[in-house]
């Protein structure tokens, strides 16, 4: 069983370590996981009683979801604005200052992707 970052283990698993009995080596060689995690869960079990996961912490708000509605709506009025337009304008407007990528992150959480509204509309040069 491979632990993946941000991802607690399921309860069957915590509960057949919790009741392994016999060194923290040996549990954790034979159900795959780390030696840190046994003693860890140990310790929390004997102070706490707890057994189960807790709930996820640490998460940071997403810097723009005040502007969602904003940048919809932006979006929507200027369909062919490059994402420097866009940084631009959340400058000036909002007064945020983002990178390109969480301009681009933002856009396709948002659902606005270039196969949305299609590729930017070219201009003829006079």
């Amino acid at each position: 069983m491979a632990w993946r970052r941000g991802q607690a283990y399921s309860q069957d698993l915590r509960e057949r370590v919790l009741g392994a009995v016999g060194s923290a080596r040996t549990a954790a060689a034979r159900f795959g996981v780390s030696i840190s995690y046994i003693l860890k869960a140990r310790q929390r079990q004997a102070r706490t009683g707890e057994t189960t996961t807790r709930a996820q912490r640490s998460h940071v708000r997403r810097r723009l979801v005040d502007q969602h509605a904003a940048i919809l709506s932006q979006v929507e009025a200027h369909q062919d604005a490059t994402l420097d337009e866009l940084r631009a304008w959340l400058k000036e407007t909002h007064g945020v200052t983002v990178s390109m990528g969480l301009m681009w992150n933002t856009l396709a959480r948002l659902g606005l992707t270039l196969k949305t509204y299609g590729p930017p509309r070219l201009q003829a040069i006079s």
